[in-house]
């Protein structure tokens, strides 16, 4: 679950610092531009004196909620994270989708609130034509640096973030081996169903 923790702090991060000396070469791309802007606008909700405490707490992940979804493509990550087995459930991949859906927003949103105080340098991008990537390296606030590149593909002249591979790990990745394994001896409504329940881990 390390890899997956780190999932959240990427889109939860503090002060934003841009390196490399060409910063118009860097930023030339929509999809960078458009991570940034993502992270910055989480960075104006997690400092917001008026949302700090626990009481704020609802109204605080709802207007994170509002930033985030939007950024993700979670029909593409659904569709790869089932991989070989989407096809086979024509009739269940919307039902697939927002059960998977509802687990990355459960899973990460206490994370990405308690992200506040880490850095992220952002180091690289690559487009190439409706795909792009964008590497960046988080710094906690002890020092430690985990690097991360953001995967999005371009939908309806937005980029929409498809996978994050942390530490040359694909979270999509992950979530197929898993996936996979259950699927191998039970339905995919047996695995809908232990999403929901947050139990599918726990499969050998």
């Amino acid at each position: 679950m390390t890899s997956l923790y780190k999932l959240a702090v990427v889109v939860g991060l503090g002060t934003i610092i841009i390196i490399g000396g060409d910063r118009t070469r860097l930023w030339a791309s929509a999809a960078g531009e458009q991570v940034k802007a993502t992270v910055d606008q989480v960075m104006e909700v997690l400092r917001d004196p008026k949302l700090q405490g626990t009481s704020k707490n609802t109204e605080r992940r709802e207007k994170l909620r509002q930033i985030l979804l939007p950024r993700f493509d979670f029909a593409e990550m659904g569709k790869r994270a089932l991989g070989n087995n989407w096809n086979r459930y024509p009739e269940k991949q919307q039902e697939f989708v927002a059960a998977f859906k509802q687990l990355l927003e459960e899973s990460y949103a206490d994370q990405i609130q308690a992200a506040n105080g880490d850095k992220v340098v952002y180091l690289n991008e690559r487009t190439d034509k409706n795909y792009s990537e964008v590497d960046t390296k988080v710094i906690s606030s002890k020092g430690e640096e985990t690097p991360m590149t953001y995967k999005l593909h371009s939908v309806d002249s937005d980029w929409k973030v498809y996978d994050i591979v942390v530490e040359n790990v694909s979270i999509v990745n992950n979530y197929r081996s898993q996936f996979n394994r259950i699927l191998s001896n039970a339905s995919l409504d047996e695995l809908i169903k232990r999403i929901k329940e947050k139990r599918f881990e726990k499969s050998s």
